[in-house]
């Protein structure tokens, strides 16, 4: 009888013990990803898109304890995106929110005051989650007007300060130039920009793990 009931007993023990002290076997921390078109491998294969890097980046940098979850859909705008976060959080329960939103929404000319409101609460929802966030800063195109391009620009830094977020100064950065890195509609990487792109966000990111 004494057998019976200590038994079982110590080998959950044991089990609980190797679970505990045994990296890669308890669950890892979930790093979202909430953005657009240029995060939803748009025009490039996936398995090379940034995402996936990024994946394969962590793994070979020593932060194999994290998994990520791409949540981009393409055309998606700041305002789908602080719709969709609220059951991304609750499903995902992610330690680390990347926003990479607002692009779409100005390259359709949506005022900036309403881009900045729905980035904002994206931030606000997930910092009252007790999640840490990374904003993905964006620029348009000049043939919008200096004062709503400058508007838009000014849009991502001040956000970070005011709700201190972790910053990517400007995504397309080293990128969006260069004919060869960008794809023939003159917005999305190509696959040989997806690299820069993870260039562009680790540096910022690898604080936050």
């Amino acid at each position: 009888m004494f057998k019976n009931t200590v038994l079982p007993a110590l080998r959950s023990f044991a089990l609980l013990l190797v679970l505990v002290t045994t990296p890669g076997l308890i669950s890892a921390n979930t790093l979202l990803v909430l953005g657009d078109s240029l995060s939803a491998a748009y025009g490039v294969p996936e398995e090379t898109a940034w995402v996936n890097l990024l994946r394969q980046r962590l793994a070979d940098k020593g932060h194999s304890d994290w998994s990520v979850v791409n949540a981009s859909i393409s055309g998606e705008t700041a305002d789908g995106g602080a719709r969709r976060l609220p059951d991304l959080l609750n499903k995902y329960q992610p330690q680390l929110v990347i926003v990479e939103l607002g692009g779409n929404d100005g390259l359709r000319g949506f005022p900036p005051q309403v881009i900045e409101k729905n980035l904002a609460l994206m931030l606000k929802n997930s910092q009252q989650a007790g999640v840490q966030t990374l904003l993905v800063g964006m620029q348009i195109p000049p043939n919008y007007g200096d004062r709503y391009t400058q508007a838009f620009a000014a849009i991502f830094g001040d956000l970070a300060q005011r709700y201190n977020s972790a910053l990517v100064p400007f995504f397309l950065d080293d990128i969006y130039n260069v004919d060869s890195l960008m794809q023939s509609d003159g917005i999305h990487p190509t696959e040989p920009a997806q690299s820069i792109l993870l260039d562009n966000v680790w540096p910022h990111l690898v604080p936050l793990l």
